[in-house]
């Protein structure tokens, strides 16, 4: 998790850490890495097949080429069986875009490199803060950085534990299209015990909590054995060449107003978020009136186009009415369901200051029931 809201543009692949008598730890390539065979001989590269494997055109445009900000040189290009920093890793696949111990390196875009040194300077701040805080285990650091070198061009890459599944894969893998009580439950106490670390010890906002941002560890080291395996039995395909804070479905009011905005934020977030995973679906989809894109404006011009002298609602766009989170829940009744609009009540509320905080919330009695009768 970070604090900024600018979007970091960067290439996921997959790598193979290869230690040295001296080698220390080391962000998101997947990486194996022996921990503490400190007097142990280094370990070979692996040799990889450089043919058996689908050839891409070059005119075929994949993933984060088709992204606006791709331009040649902007994106580091990365070959299977590379080798990096003084060939202390080895890439074994590519996980993405946007043990043997294994890490992931996260190849940042050419012209983020501040980015990714910012992003290196808070993922200090959340190790260091208070490591026995209960959140501090559920947040994702980094090891360490180190740049790729390239003719006339440098890559930062920030060095991290690789992740499974996030929440939205979950989503999709499940033929409900929902969380579960339990699972939501679950999750929702790790999530807040990690927000209230950030808040309280870190004093850092994420804002940009949504499903496919929260990661789960891998607990069977198997799975990445399995994919190196994989890679080199049957290669994948190879191609040769010669933001606002928050996401527009989960924007509070405050962000949308342009107003100062601080950690309840992320407590309106994970409210909105709840929705996705649980109720198969957007509280908020992101739409003004006229069917286009949220905008944000200075709150000086919104005051007098939006609300009377005394606060009442005065625009054009009309309130509307028969609304509500309890016409909303579709999958609780009785107590169960009270309970639960209660729980996202405190998180949905338009005032930030009357939102309920992360420790607040691992309190609630709805979160800690797991069978609620009538």
């Amino acid at each position: 998790m970070s604090s900024g809201s600018s979007a970091s543009h960067s290439l996921l692949v997959g790598l193979l850490s290869l230690p040295k008598p001296t080698a220390a730890p080391s962000h998101v390539a997947a990486v194996e890495w022996a921990r503490g065979l400190l007097r142990r001989a280094p370990l070979s590269p692996l040799r990889f097949p450089t043919s058996g494997f689908e050839a891409v055109l070059a005119t075929e445009q994949l993933e984060e080429e088709r992204l606006d900000e791709f331009k040649t040189g902007n994106y580091c290009p990365v070959e299977i069986g590379e080798l990096f920093a003084t060939d202390k890793y080895q890439v074994v696949g590519k996980l993405g875009f946007g043990k043997h111990d294994y890490v992931a390196l996260k190849i940042f875009a050419r012209d983020h490199a501040e980015t990714c040194r910012d992003d290196f300077r808070t993922y200090e701040t959340i190790n260091k803060a208070n490591p026995s805080h209960p959140g501090h285990r559920y947040l994702r650091t980094a090891l360490e950085t180190f740049t790729i070198h390239r003719p006339g061009e440098e890559y930062q890459c920030p060095v991290q534990p690789p992740m499974w599944d996030s929440w939205k894969d979950l989503l999709q893998r499940n033929p409900a299209g929902r969380f579960s009580n339990v699972l939501l439950k679950g999750g929702l106490q790790h999530l807040l015990r990690a927000l209230d670390y950030l808040h309280t010890e870190c004093k850092l906002v994420h804002t940009d909590i949504k499903a496919d941002n929260i990661l789960h560890t891998i607990a069977d080291q198997g799975i990445l054995d399995a994919f190196v395996k994989e890679e080199m039995q049957t290669p994948s395909p190879r191609k040769y060449r010669n933001h606002d804070a928050q996401p527009n479905v989960y924007r509070s009011p405050e962000v949308m107003l342009s107003a100062a905005w601080s950690y309840p934020v992320d407590i309106w977030n994970v409210g909105a978020m709840i929705w996705d995973v649980f109720q198969g679906g957007h509280l908020f989809y992101g739409q003004d009136p006229a069917g286009k894109g949220y905008t944000t404006r200075a709150p000086t011009s919104l005051n007098k186009e939006l609300f009377s002298e005394d606060g009442q609602w005065i625009a054009d766009a009309p309130i509307p009415q028969g609304n509500s989170l309890e016409d909303a829940e579709q999958f609780l009744t009785g107590r169960d369901k009270a309970m639960f609009l209660d729980f996202v009540g405190g998180m949905l509320a338009w005032r930030p200051e009357d939102r309920k905080t992360a420790k607040e919330l691992l309190e609630d009695p709805w979160l800690n029931t797991w069978e609620i009768s009538d």
